[in-house]
């Protein structure tokens, strides 16, 4: 019941602050903030207290917001050094306003919250005895007063305000955002109000509902404290400015729950409900969830008003009953009738009433992801079509450019024969990129940088002016062609089977050496991914007297380099010097030296970092590669705009759509992130000398992209910016494709009904490689284009795909990477029965001549074995052409002193099984004598490191044996330096009759093996085993 005015408050005395609680002597005065206790005496706050707490206060936040003033004063100067100052800006102004919006609304309605329960408290609060905790609450808040009527509104604000400033995109994207051209199936709204305007509605709703919670909390609170709300007695009593204020608040809650129910119609167009084959709103949204939606913000409204008569009528059973009501409805409308026709219209005619849903679903998804018959152009292909040698000799693009180097096994190789110093580094995955040859034709290369890795310098090497003013960059670009080695080896331990080098490094006399597969005119390397993978990331440059940076070597002395590029934060001054010091918390930036007015420091150097950086609203791919483009080395990136909240189109987890076995293995994968759209949109780049971040725009056409074109003017390049020399390096971007290989499995299909019956989907097919624990991973080769459909030599990203949970193959996907035919994917549709990569594999593996042979080469477990990538390729008139290298090392690990060399080349084509030491012979093995005339043969061994090979010579058969006493590690290579030779692989090579005889009886044992693995005679297994080494250690004594 509600007191009455007259007896609850005294006239004149409701603000005077001076009398507030009188109960069994115990009284709080405020006035002064003054606290006295039963015994009367009275508590003063002293002033030493007061100056001991300021100061208290003051070191917490020097200490909290000390190192964050740092920090953003340093990224002021970054970003300022970069060009892109205006990027910072606008995301910092953006984030402060908001921060300080939703703070002050946030902030500001609790306390108004708390002021109204305070002002309009009864003067006279009757307590419940003298252990009433009320009372003693009451007096600890009044003593305090200040603090907790200003400090709990701040800190909730505050709180607030953190959350919401993380949101600044939704607010530029609100601001900025345009239209799509687009409207959406239902509503007939364009889709930029889904993509722009419905994200900030609901972030504003989202906060309107907190304030609103919270200003009931606080007022409930202090009416309870503050005397306004008694519990004491059968029914209490809740004074009449208690009632208004709380009942205000409710019936605002349920007024903008209204509003919630209004929106939440739009976003049924990108809900997924369990067991829904499609991602928008189906049969029963539309039917009985809309209509839902409807009548709930119906009730709402009608409840709402029901909630504010009690305002007037007095009554809180009436808004008790709206609120009741509201509850009963959101569970019967929105819940329930929803579910009944669900069970009882769709489930038992779900193909035919979900199939005008589903086909929306279709459409939207192929426009989300790019995947609509004007990107995606499909044709029949039988994938068993058989070939003779002639026809497999004409196709030139592709047999000219199968690859037999592995950019996830030959890093060891580059280390080896590359690295030259312990610092210098080769990731343990290389990228695939592509340059035109000495003849003009196009080949794709195993590329790398040789970076400085800062955590393999040793001793001396790790002081501070080594680490940070000597040691400060790599040196080379290293690319290797990726169809064909150096020599053949039969045996890990002879010398040959490694890649070839193209080194582009400063030489031995400081000039730059650079024999391909482009010219270079700066080789050093500041800035990457290896150089950046420290905590002390960062690199003191600029001219103090004699050269101080360690460049390269010569014979008789050690030569040094200033850097000389525009990148670099000035740290010439005092001021500039004492902050760094601050940020990496050392002091040798105030004392040492070596630093001067020319000095500049490097640092974030890892190209993804610095994309990120200037483009916050970027989603970048997990892989960036170098190039070399108008004789400079850059990296370059691709860059994603995406949404997650496109009507009807399908939602999929980045993380999950874009892993596989290599991302697995290398611990590389995207956040988990779900996106229903995605572009690629920007291309980036980064030059690795100086760190310039220059961004393209790649699809002009994305409204995303134009929306944060106008958030941040003048930072993207258009693209008409894009040289024709970068043109020619750009990929099609691998984690796209892998998104958009997954959603082909499905959306292939047209028809809605048997898009629901999934009896058409395909598979991302696994790995078959035996060390793989994940999906196959989609390569890119050079072979003839499927995007023109002719025979001219195209650099595209591929994939194989399976029938859905069967190990067929279903279609091939190709991807263009040509500037003429750029982001074309060609979908190959193969009929039948024909083998898939699993399939294909475990034919391979299991022939009898590969068994048998690999057996021989690792001997027992003694030499590593490992399978390369199996690749798929249009073969001839309709057919497929697996191909897989097999590399095997001395030993069982893959150190740089055993790296893994090219033993073998496996191929299958209909069942077919192909295998030699070179592509030549398997292609002789499979299709018969002159398959291998336009196959590229190893290169000789005795060519220097770093050129290029005069020739290619065929490698028809088996080289002659090493020599006994040859070495099975060669010596270390500088770039200077040619790699151990071996001899040059000639033709065939036939056994001698005391080996023949050997090797029979080697084939014998192995029958043996198997025939006591089979029965499971351990016995006899033994046995077999021990007439296997014996047959072994005959055949290799045998003249």
């Amino acid at each position: 019941m509600d007191m009455d005015d007259g007896s609850a408050r005294i006239m004149g005395f409701e603000n005077s602050g001076l009398l507030d609680a009188v109960d069994g002597g115990e009284v709080a005065v405020i006035a002064g903030f003054q606290g006295v206790t039963d015994e009367g005496r009275v508590s003063t706050l002293g002033r030493g207290g007061s100056d001991t707490s300021a100061v208290a206060v003051a070191a917490v936040l020097l200490l909290l917001i000390g190192p964050r003033f740092v920090d953003t004063y340093v990224d002021w100067l970054w970003f300022g050094e970069l060009g892109y100052r205006s990027v910072w800006t606008t995301q910092v102004l953006t984030r402060l306003v908001l921060f300080l919006v939703v703070t002050a609304l946030i902030g500001g309605v609790v306390f108004a919250a708390l002021a109204l329960a305070y002002r309009t408290r009864p003067v006279f609060v009757p307590t419940a005895g003298p252990n009433d905790p009320v009372a003693r609450y009451r007096t600890a808040v009044m003593s305090r007063l200040r603090l907790v009527g200003i400090g709990v509104p701040l800190f909730v604000g505050l709180m607030a305000g953190f959350v919401a400033q993380s949101y600044w995109d939704r607010v530029q994207l609100f601001l900025h955002g345009g239209s799509f051209g687009v409207t959406d199936p239902q509503f007939n709204i364009d889709l930029g109000f889904y993509a722009f305007d419905l994200p900030f509605y609901r972030l504003v709703l989202s906060y309107l509902l907190v304030a609103t919670f919270l200003a009931f909390i606080a007022n409930l609170l202090g009416h309870y404290l503050f005397g306004g709300i008694r519990l004491s007695g059968r029914t209490g009593a809740v004074s009449k400015a208690a009632r208004i204020q709380l009942i205000s608040l409710v019936g605002t809650f349920v007024l903008l729950k209204a509003v919630a129910y209004w929106l939440d119609r739009y976003e049924l167009l990108s809900h997924t409900r369990g067991g829904k084959p499609f991602t928008g709103a189906g049969y029963t949204d539309i039917n009985a969830v809309l209509p839902a939606k409807l009548i709930l913000m119906a009730i709402a409204i009608i409840c709402a008003i029901a909630v504010f008569s009690a305002i007037f009528l007095r009554d809180l059973r009436i808004p008790a009953i709206g609120v009741v009501l509201l509850l009963l409805s959101s569970l019967v409308v929105g819940a329930g009738w929803p579910l009944v026709v669900e069970q009882i219209s769709v489930r038992p005619n779900a193909a035919q009433k979900e199939s005008e849903y589903i086909g929306r679903s279709i459409t939207a998804t192929r426009q989300a992801y790019g995947l609509t018959d004007e990107h995606v152009p499909y044709r029949d292909y039988p994938g068993d079509a058989p070939a003779s040698a002639q026809q497999v000799a004409a196709d030139r693009a592709t047999t000219s450019n199968i690859r037999v180097l592995d950019p996830n096994i030959v890093s060891p190789a580059f280390t080896q024969f590359q690295q030259g110093k312990n610092f210098y580094y080769f990731p343990d995955q290389l990228n695939m990129d592509r340059y035109r040859d000495e003849d003009g034709n196009l080949r794709d290369y195993v590329v790398a940088v040789r970076e400085l890795n800062p955590d393999r310098l040793i001793d001396n090497q790790r002081d501070w002016i080594n680490r940070h003013t000597v040691y400060t960059h790599g040196n080379g670009f290293i690319a290797s062609p990726a169809n064909t080695v150096r020599g053949v080896a039969n045996d890990p331990n002879q010398n040959g089977g490694y890649p070839e080098f193209l080194a582009s490094v400063v030489g031995a006399n400081g000039e730059v050496i650079s024999p391909g597969p482009a010219p270079l005119s700066q080789p050093r390397i500041y800035y990457g991914p290896v150089i950046s993978n420290t905590p002390a990331d960062y690199a003191i440059v600029g001219e103090n007297g004699a050269p101080r940076e360690y460049d390269y070597e010569t014979n008789v002395a050690t030569r040094n380099y200033t850097y000389t590029g525009g990148g670099g934060v000035d740290i010439g001054n005092l001021f500039t010097r004492s902050l760094f010091a601050a940020k990496y918390a050392e002091r040798n930036f105030l004392f040492s030296d070596v630093i001067n007015e020319n000095s500049k420091i490097l640092f974030k150097r890892n190209p993804a970092d610095r994309v990120k950086a200037v483009a916050p609203w970027l989603t970048t791919d997990t892989a960036m590669y170098p190039a070399i483009v108008n004789e400079r080395v850059v990296w370059i990136l691709d860059g994603y705009t995406t949404l997650d909240n496109y009507p009807y189109s399908e939602s999929v987890s980045l993380s999950s759509a874009t892993t596989d076995s290599n991302e697995v293995a290398l611990n590389r994968l995207q956040l988990d992130k779900q996106v229903s759209y995605i572009r690629n949109s920007v291309k980036a780049t980064v030059d690795a000398y100086d760190g310039t971040v220059t961004l393209y725009a790649q699809d002009e056409s994305d409204p995303v992209l134009q929306a944060w074109m106008k958030v941040f003017p003048d930072t993207i390049q258009p693209k008409s910016a894009i040289s024709p020399e970068l043109q020619d390096h750009l990929r099609y971007p691998e984690d796209l494709f892998k998104v958009q290989r997954a959603l082909l499995a499905k959306y292939h299909v047209d028809d809605p009904v048997t898009f629901f019956s999934t009896s058409d989907f395909w598979d991302v097919p696994l790995d078959p490689n035996p060390t793989a624990s994940s999906y196959q991973p989609p390569y890119y080769i050079v072979a003839k284009s499927l995007a023109e459909d002719n025979n001219d030599a195209s650099f595209q990203l591929t994939s194989a795909m399976n029938r859905f949970r069967r190990d067929f193959l279903a279609a091939y996907i190709s991807a263009s990477s040509d500037p003429e035919t750029y982001g074309k994917l060609t979908v190959l549709t193969v009929p039948g029965q024909v083998n898939g990569p699993k399939l294909a594999f475990n034919a391979i593996s299991t022939d009898t001549t590969v068994s048998q042979e690999l057996g021989l080469i690792g001997r027992d477990g003694q030499n590593r074995i490992r399978w390369g990538n199996l690749l798929t390729l249009p073969m001839a008139e309709g057919g497929l052409l697996y191909v897989a290298p097999v590399y095997a090392s001395p030993g069982t690990s893959d150190v740089a002193s055993s790296y893994p060399r090219l033993i073998r080349v496996a191929m299958m084509y209909n069942d077919q099984i192909g295998f030699g030491p070179t592509v030549r012979d398997a292609l002789i093995d499979l299709f018969g004598p002159g398959a291998d005339r336009t196959a590229t043969g190893p290169a000789p061994t005795n060519g220097p490191a770093g050129e290029p090979a005069a020739s290619r010579t065929p490698g028809n058969g088996s080289p002659p044996e090493a020599p006994q006493n040859q070495s099975a590690n060669p010596p270390e290579a500088t770039p200077d330096a040619p790699p151990p030779a071996a001899a040059v692989p000639s033709g065939p090579t036939e056994l001698s009759a005391a080996k023949s005889a050997a090797l029979q009886e080697v084939n014998s044992a192995l029958d043996a093996v198997r025939d006591a693995q089979r029965d499971g005679d351990f016995a006899q297994y033994g046995e077999a085993l021990q007439r296997l080494n014996d047959a072994m250690d005959e055949y290799q004594s045998a003249d």
